[in-house]
């Protein structure tokens, strides 16, 4: 990706000099679980977290509405070279996304743009959706409006996942904006009223649709970003859409307890994913992004 020539986003959240513990543990007594683990639950599907132990984290949202309780420190966060270059990186790719939406929003949902804050944070934080954990993979907590991301989860994508590269971690952030875009177009209380009154089935199958919109609307942000900034090199489209593909629920339960469980999907499959992904990038319209009244996902 070429971003040499992209401001920092000033609203970049720095908790890596908090350190790795909660003080008191998950909420509601919850030990945090490793990559890999596939939990099904009812609840608050549009909690998203690339990897599936996120879904444990979403049942923390019942408590959502409390403010985020975080520590603080006058210690500066430590980190290699290396990785100040990925918190520029991040930055960089976060402010690209508001530029976008500021204008695409308006323009074809009318709907203002707010921005999303990015908490970057080690370990372990606190957002106002519960405890946040490394294990649980990147999210969006609607009730703080923010995207949590410990980075090192960019290493789990390229050596777990074999889903590496500068635009695939774009495609991230960008997915977990496009939560936040759901969430100012009215899109996640709906969804969240909705699974309480819904079987486990019914519940799963609306947070597919819920994780398939973000994966289009991830797409109209790099539709967008490249014909303002020609920011994609050669290769990029690649990553991202194999990084769409390992994060299918098929994949990732294949991988992790050698079966498939349509039924139990949260995220969508592999070919749903990759699907909506360019089908965003290929319109850059909003209202192509529609999951909801299509009648194929």
């Amino acid at each position: 990706m070429r971003l040499d020539d992209i401001s920092e986003s000033s609203n970049v959240e720095d908790r890596r000099g908090q350190g790795g513990s909660f003080g008191g543990g998950m909420p509601g007594g919850r030990a945090g679980l490793g990559f890999g683990t596939i939990a099904i639950l009812t609840i608050v599907g549009y909690l998203l977290g690339i990897n599936p132990a996120i879904l444990i984290g979403g049942a923390e949202m019942i408590g959502a509405g409390r403010e985020a309780v975080t520590q603080r420190t006058s210690a500066p966060p430590r980190s290699s070279p290396q990785e100040e270059q990925l918190r520029t990186f991040v930055a960089r790719v976060l402010k690209t996304n508001e530029d976008v939406w500021q204008q695409v929003l308006p323009q074809q949902a009318g709907v203002p743009f707010r921005p999303a804050p990015l908490v970057i944070f080690r370990g372990a934080t606190r957002s106002a959706c519960g405890g946040a954990q490394s294990a649980m993979g990147p999210f969006y907590c609607p009730a703080d409006t923010r995207i949590y991301l410990d980075m090192s989860f960019f290493e789990e994508m390229r050596t777990k996942m074999r889903a590496g590269g500068d635009f695939a971690y774009a495609y991230v952030i960008a997915h977990e904006m496009g939560h936040h875009i759901e969430n100012l177009l009215g899109i996640l209380p709906k969804v969240q009223a909705a699974q309480q009154r819904l079987s486990r089935r019914e519940a799963n199958a609306l947070s597919v649709r819920v994780e398939l919109m973000a994966d289009c609307l991830a797409g109209v942000w790099a539709h967008h970003a490249n014909n303002r900034w020609r920011i994609l090199e050669q290769g990029d489209l690649e990553e991202a859409l194999a990084a769409a593909a390992a994060i299918g629920d098929d994949r990732l339960q294949k991988a992790s307890q050698g079966y498939v469980v349509p039924d139990s999907f949260t995220h969508g499959s592999s070919e749903q994913r990759v699907r909506w992904l360019t089908q965003g990038l290929r319109t850059g319209d909003v209202r192509q992004c529609d999951t909801f009244n299509s009648r194929v996902i």
